[in-house]
Order: structure tokens, then C-alpha cells, then sequence
């Protein structure tokens, strides 16, 4: 059977970025670059698309030939890995600044003596008056004049991604609506707002999950825009990511707190079904890339979480049981002075 395209499924790690392919004939070819490579090329999965396709290094990448690309990336991964992610404000309900801080006093070790907090993804805190009861009624509404100067100061600090998070907005987002309004007209570029993010009751898992998606969200825009700005009609090929649940989305429904897992979790996928064709249906993936490690087992069905903690961030978002560490094939070795210390560089 002839296809009527090329189709692209690639796995951008931090280190290193395989491309399979399947040729207009059925043919499957395979490829492997070095992620990043700034002598050589902007954008790896691109250029391995220009080698397979036989394409010079200017010329734009013909859509019409090309029936879909699906791809896995670790881009948000490891930016949060690294703590390379937006700078963000956190705009909250006046009296909670505080709440992600504190967190769920959750005690995994019940007898350290001291307690070690996650660091913060957000940079800045912003009080905003306002507040909602329990059944929708307005006790306070949105004092807007204070909420522009407050998220003007953090835009003039050069911050452009907002999350906003207010007391139950799950529910009642209309002062939600209200700030993001007021955020955009500012200027800032990445809105995230918790009752989109995580429409859920809790709300310190909202928050944190609202404060991923601001993290992270402004990267992986820039990363499709950079790959999409090769190819020469984005609206006639079929661009999908993998998200973390081992699902795949269009590349513009893409989302930070749905991407972190997305290298792995096609990692998965793939185990799973090799293992099947060889009479394996019982397997534990070990997942060594270039930037981090990850391990999952499989004995039947995925396994799938709600609640996560990823690199010290707590997630509430559908994703693969996989555990990750900043540990790959790449991470550099330290000696701090008393101890050696691996990554997460």
C-alpha cells in the first residue's frame, strides 16, 4: 500500500533527538542528532526532517509531502529539571499569598528534624481583594485599580507569565475572568488561570498545577512557533505532541502541566507494545536519556496518576506512573566541598 505522505514520529530529548520516519513507499528510516547543536542547525527534529527528505539547509520544508509529524519532547521537562522555566507572578486571593508555601505539611520522612521546603516556581506574589464564599455569593469584588498597579509593578520587572489563582474560582470564576482581563491588557504574554488549568475543589493542588502551566507554558510556545516557522503551510500537516498521559494533542492545544512526561510516555508506549510482539506482558521500562532517568512498570494496563510530584513540584494533571530524577548519560558532577553532588545540569 502506497501512502500519500511522509509521516514523522520523533522523540526530542534533552540530549539527543530520534526521528523515525516512514517514506511515501512504506519504507522506515531512522535518524539521530544531537539535540542541541547551534553550529550545525537551529532545531533538530527539523533538520533531521531536511536529511530524510533530502532538503538544503534554506529552503522551507514542503508540507504538501509530509502527511503528519507526531512528536515527544522534553523541552518543558527538563526546563523544570533545571529550574529554567518563565519568570512568573502568582496573583492570589488577599490573605493566601502564602498557602503554596505552606503547602499540605504533608511529613514523608516523620522523624527529620528539618523540614526542607520545594522552592517556589513563582517569583513574585500579588494580593489581590477580593473573595467569593463557599456558595458563590460576592463578598468582595475585585478591587481592579489595585490589581492593574500591583501586576503593572511585576510586568516593569520584566515578568511576563501570570497565574491566577483565587478562592473558589472552580466554581465561580468570574473574578478569575476579571484579573486575567486586567493581566492581558498589561501586556502579559502567558495567562494561566486555575479554573482553565485544574477546575478541581482543591486548592493548593490548583495552584501549583496553575503555577506549572505559567512556568512552562511560554517555553514550549516558543518551541512549536521556532519548529513551526520552517515548514512552509503549518494549516496542511498534521502536527501532534505527546502529552503526559500517553496521549497525543494538536500542537496548539499543547499545554505545560500536560507536557512534562511528554518524552517518556511515548517511551512507554513503545515498550509496551515491542514487549508485546516478543510475548511480554509484564515489563519495568528503565528510561536513560542524556538530561534525566525514568522508570515505569507495566502489567496489563498503564498506570496512570492524578496527583504527581515531579523534581519537587506537586501536579494535578493525568500522567503516566513514571519516576523521574535528574540523573542521565550528560548530568555533570559536582564536588560542593563535602559531598559529590550529580546534575541537575
Amino acid at each position: 500500500m502506497v501512502n500519500t505522505g511522509w509521516q514523522f514520529w520523533i522523540d526530542r530529548g534533552g540530549t539527543f533527538t530520534d526521528i523515525v520516519a516512514q517514506t511515501p513507499t512504506g519504507e522506515i528510516v531512522v535518524r539521530k542528532l544531537l539535540s542541541e547543536n547551534p553550529e550545525q542547525y537551529d532545531d533538530a527534529p527539523i533538520q533531521g526532517i531536511r536529511d530524510l527528505m533530502g532538503i538544503a539547509q534554506n529552503k522551507p520544508i514542503p508540507t504538501d509531502k509530509i502527511a503528519a509529524i507526531k512528536m515527544g519532547t522534553t523541552v518543558a521537562t527538563n526546563a523544570l529539571l533545571e529550574r529554567k522555566g518563565d519568570r512568573v507572578v502568582l496573583a492570589t486571593t488577599k490573605g493566601f499569598k502564602d498557602a503554596l508555601r505552606i503547602g499540605y505539611q504533608n511529613r514523608p520522612d516523620i522523624f527529620a528534624l528539618e523540614i526542607v521546603l520545594p522552592e517556589m516556581l513563582y517569583e513574585q506574589v500579588v494580593e489581590i481583594v477580593e473573595r467569593y464564599d463557599a456558595k458563590g455569593n460576592e463578598l468582595v469584588p475585585v478591587d481592579q485599580a489595585k490589581t492593574q498597579k500591583d501586576l503593572q509593578a511585576a510586568y516593569d520587572l520584566g515578568i511576563r507569565s501570570c497565574a491566577i489563582l483565587l478562592m473558589h474560582s472552580y466554581r465561580y470564576p468570574h473574578h478569575e475572568l476579571q484579573v486575567a482581563e486586567i493581566a492581558r491588557k498589561i501586556g502579559l504574554t502567558q495567562v494561566s488561570v486555575s479554573h482553565q488549568v485544574s477546575p478541581l475543589i482543591k486548592f493548593i493542588s490548583r495552584g501549583d498545577t496553575t503555577v506549572v502551566d505559567a512556568y512552562l507554558s511560554p517555553i514550549l510556545r516558543r518551541y512549536v512557533e521556532q519548529f513551526t516557522s520552517k515548514l512552509l503551510d503549518r494549516s496542511s500537516i498534521k502536527l501532534m505532541f505527546m502529552q503526559s498521559n500517553g496521549g497525543l494533542v494538536d500542537a496548539d492545544l499543547f499545554q505545560g502541566k500536560d507536557s512534562i512526561l511528554s518524552g517518556p510516555a511515548g517511551g512507554i508506549v513503545g515498550a509496551v507494545k515491542t514487549a508485546a510482539i516478543a510475548g511480554f506482558d509484564k515489563i519495568i521500562g528503565f528510561d536513560m536519556g542524556g538530561t534525566s532517568t525514568d522508570v515505569s512498570h507495566y502489567a496489563g494496563e498503564y498506570e496512570r496518576s492524578l496527583e504527581t510530584e515531579i523534581a519537587g513540584v506537586r501536579l494535578r494533571s493525568p500522567m503516566m506512573a513514571i519516576h523521574t530524577v535528574a540523573a542521565g548519560g550528560g548530568s555533570i558532577l559536582h564536588f560542593d566541598g563535602s559531598r559529590y553532588r550529580v546534575g541537575p545540569d
